[in-house]
């Protein structure tokens, strides 16, 4: 793998090239470029990095390596697609058999004499630049289709699809979205896991040899195994190192898999993680991966994520592109079940009075839903709480200005349910076996049809008699007996085939309704990944509220979503998750980097905290084209209690940074801070959004460009210097946040 640190200039327009005299196939968008040496029937990767010129000769005869002694005569090659056959030794990118044959593949470019290019296609639109390379194994009589697409932003999306032409059905154990070759100088990996409430914490890794693997088998992308990895150089951080960041886009079961051989080289492999029996591919039948998106920088993880969001953002399917992302107020942690009408109307008007633009109504407002235990799936309205329905509430919402939005979870079904006692074969679960409930409910059996037409039944009863604009699309437990107990299959896993009928029972409601946004929550953020926002417009996070957690958070989700897909609320003083005490700013300074919303009692507010919460509201207001439209940046801090992050607009003519103590500083006088993302000659008014109060308890002086701005003076300084030598910083207290804003001025 050849990849090329110098700065050349990117191609705008994307450009595809197969070159089949030289067996060399390349792909270029947006200075980036992957280079394939598809000679000897193999998919061998030259390059992917910046663009450069190689000449396939030269390659071929320069990277060709020794083979050592002890080993194989000839070392099998480290490919786009490595399998046994070739003796290559390591995980194979597919596994099956046919009764225990056929186990070993050798997968090779087709090559008809009638056609000998048939095994490779390339193009370009305006999506960016493709390639579909076919591959056989005519023992085994199978075929695998590897589809490339370098997008217009640089970005690398992958899946592979597998055709069993057999008399024979095939056993499908493993198939690799990718399998991409790694270079020897990548020695870390970062992967994301946690807890509820506790999301996207970072661990990293150092590579040796042999397999590093994490496997989720919780039927949702989850809390514990993000399917996400980082890997790059020694030390890669936010601002240096190079690295290629990937994301699977897939809400299921899933392998990660990073591994270095005896020589050094080394491959990763992402794919949907399959149950004992759950594929098996008939005569004629194909299976295609979920995608793989990756992204490389040699400037850190910044330049990387950056693609990622650019390329997300261009996919994303909004009901109306130009609505600016409305404030939220969630009802949840200010009734949770109390559904009292008082209460509602006390909250909605508080809601409104503080510039509230949608009203969310969450868990407790369906028949018999007084608490977690029981009415899950019982999608018909509490007449005893609602007695001339939803549309005096709604009415009372529009009154304020406000849009409405409502909570469902139609994945789940309590047991303690008129629908569960209808219906108690419509669960995923294995018949004698009990199975552990979670949150005291079952999952239901999407795959039957009769359960999906019932599910978009009431859903679409529900949009069709109410105007509501916004679902909160909750998910709140894992999959554990995750079998079918209809049909052919009953008794076999269905956790795969689960995952697919959750996409078309959305698919099919956003096509009824294509006016509702939908968000996705899964005990917060358990169902945060690239597939599930292929049919909904924004993730929750989090369920927890607390800025100190959520800063990390934040920071983890933000390396592979944009800032307006991330649902980031201001939740009370004492933090119901963590009872950690924090201040207003703090709270709304964090949540003002993702899309803003308001998680607590709004009505119990007094006159002083509802207009500082006004004040904080409008901030977003006037902020949020550049906050969701401009460019993110983490900065490497030499703190490590400190987090320092903010957005540029394209243009580099606006930026807004925080920077946030999370704990005592390292050393009593912080160290200046450079910023990012600036234009070199633009000059930039600073000005000091948010400082903490009496600062004197804290420092006998102030920084002196924070002195001279708040004795009224105007400070104008270049982008060169804040790049080079950045901002002295004031002595902050943790959970203590300032804000800067950047304004270019004509000099």
């Amino acid at each position: 793998m050849s990849l090329s640190s110098t700065q050349t200039p990117s191609c705008v327009t994307p450009d595809a090239h197969w070159l089949s005299e030289q067996q060399w196939l390349s792909l270029s968008a947006d200075g980036i470029q992957l280079q394939l040496d598809l000679s000897a029937g193999l998919v061998t990767l030259a390059h992917f990095g910046r663009q450069t010129v190689i000449d396939p000769a030269q390659h071929r005869l320069m990277s060709g390596a020794a083979t050592p002694q002890a080993s194989l005569d000839i070392l099998p090659p480290n490919t786009l697609f490595n399998d046994a056959g070739q003796g290559f030794a390591g995980h194979p990118a597919v596994m099956g058999d046919r009764a225990g044959h056929h186990w070993l593949t050798d997968m090779r470019l087709r090559e008809d004499e009638s056609d000998r290019n048939s095994a490779v296609a390339c193009s370009t639109d305006n999506h960016g630049a493709h390639a579909r390379l076919t591959l056989i194994d005519r023992l085994s009589e199978l075929e695998v289709v590897l589809s490339l697409t370098l997008t217009l932003e640089g970005v690398l999306r992958q899946q592979t699809t597998l055709t069993n032409h057999g008399s024979a059905a095939y056993r499908l154990e493993w198939l690799a979205a990718c399998c991409l070759p790694l270079p020897v100088r990548f020695e870390e990996c970062m992967s994301f896991g946690g807890r509820w409430v506790q999301e996207f914490t970072e661990t990293r890794h150092t590579l040796s040899e042999g397999a590093f693997t994490l496997e989720n088998r919780r039927g949702r992308s989850s809390h514990q195994r993000v399917p996400s990895l980082i890997v790059g150089t020694e030390g890669f951080s936010e601002q240096r190192g190079e690295v290629i960041s990937t994301h699977l886009a897939w809400s299921g079961n899933h392998r990660l898999l990073v591994e270095r051989q005896f020589d050094g080289s080394t491959q990763l492999q992402m794919g949907a993680l399959l149950l004992p029996g759950e594929q098996a591919l008939a005569p004629g039948e194909s299976l295609t991966t979920p995608e793989v998106v990756m992204a490389w920088s040699d400037n850190g993880i910044n330049e990387a994520s950056q693609r990622m969001h650019r390329t997300l953002r261009a996919r994303l399917d909004w009901p109306t592109e130009d609505k600016p992302r409305p404030v939220h107020v969630n009802t949840w942690e200010a009734l949770y079940f109390d559904h009292d009408a008082a209460r509602l109307d006390e909250l909605v008007t508080a809601a409104g009075d503080v510039g509230a633009e949608r009203f969310v109504l969450d868990d407790g407002w369906f028949v018999g839903r007084d608490g977690e235990r029981a009415a899950l799936g019982d999608w018909y309205l509490d007449k005893a709480k609602y007695p001339d329905g939803l549309g005096p509430l709604i009415d009372a919402v529009h009154a304020q200005g406000m849009e409405f939005g409502l909570w469902v979870e139609p994945e789940m079904v309590n047991p303690d349910s008129d629908l569960y006692r209808a219906h108690p074969d419509w669960i995923l679960g294995i018949e004698g076996r009990d199975q552990p409930l979670g949150r005291y409910q079952c999952v239901l059996d999407l795959t039957r049809s009769d359960v999906a037409d019932y599910l978009f039944a009431r859903l679409n009863a529900l949009l069709s008699e109410y105007p509501i604009k916004y679902l909160k699309w909750d998910m709140n437990r894992d999959l554990t007996h995750a079998a079918t107990q209809s049909g052919e299959r009953i008794g076999m896993p269905a956790a795969h085939a689960q995952v697919e009928a959750l996409y078309g029972l959305l698919a099919r409601l956003r096509q009824a309704h294509p006016t509702v946004e939908i968000e996705s929550c899964a005990s917060g953020g358990a169902r945060t990944d690239h597939g599930i926002l292929r049919h909904t417009h924004r993730v929750w996070t989090s369920d927890c509220n607390d800025p100190h957690e959520r800063t990390h958070i934040q920071r983890g989700a933000s390396r592979f979503l944009p800032p307006e897909l991330l649902g980031a609320h201001i939740g009370p003083q004492h933090a119901h998750t963590t009872s950690r005490r924090t201040s207003l700013a703090f709270r709304a300074s964090t949540a003002l980097f993702g899309h803003l919303g308001l998680e607590l009692d709004v009505s119990q507010l007094d006159q002083n905290e509802r207009t500082a919460l006004r004040v904080w509201i409008e901030r977003y207001k006037t902020l949020r084209g550049l906050l969701h439209a401009g460019v993110s940046w983490r900065l490497d801090c030499l703190d490590p209690h400190q987090h320092a992050h903010g957005v540029v607009s394209a243009d580099g003519r606006q930026a807004l940074f925080s920077i946030s103590q999370l704990a005592m500083p390292r050393h009593a006088l912080p160290a200046p801070q450079p910023l990012a993302g600036l234009t070199p000659e633009i000059h930039y008014r600073l000005e000091l959004v948010e400082l903490p109060e009496h600062p004197e308890r804290r420092m006998k002086q102030l920084p002196a460009w924070i002195q001279a701005q708040l004795d009224g003076q105007t400070i104008t300084v270049s982008g060169e210097y804040l790049l080079r030598d950045g901002l002295a910083l004031p002595v902050l207290d943790p959970d203590q946040t300032i804000l800067i804003q950047l304004s270019a001025v004509e000099m």
